[in-house]
């Protein structure tokens, strides 16, 4: 299970569900993942805006809803992400940041 880094996952509770349920790993993703804000936004605009309230009589039902919101949305509210730096600048950033890493555990 993919999880943000919040403390409630991390309890006593959670720490034993999870030795009596080895077949799950939790995988935490870091604090400034703002990729998974985006997707917590958006299944919570699918819950307001066309699944609250709604009546669904079969599965059939709730999916035909699913895919007409996800079809609006697509032509509507949808925007492509568009990398504002080259590879090569973020390699160096990720380069850069790894030094300093390094030479602050050789300082401490």
């Amino acid at each position: 299970m993919i999880l943000d880094n919040s403390s409630t996952h991390k309890t006593a509770a959670i720490k034993a569900w999870l030795e009596k349920h080895p077949r799950f790993k939790l995988h935490f993703t870091p604090t400034s993942a703002s990729w998974l804000n985006a997707v917590e936004g958006w299944f919570s605009q699918l819950e307001r805006r066309a699944l609250y309230r709604g009546v669904f009589t079969s599965v059939t039902d709730l999916k035909a809803a699913i895919r007409q919101f996800i079809t609006a949305h697509n032509e509507h509210s949808a925007k492509p992400f568009k990398w504002s730096k080259t590879a090569e600048a973020i390699i160096s950033s990720v380069h850069m940041a790894k030094l300093s890493v390094m030479k602050n555990k050789l300082m401490n």
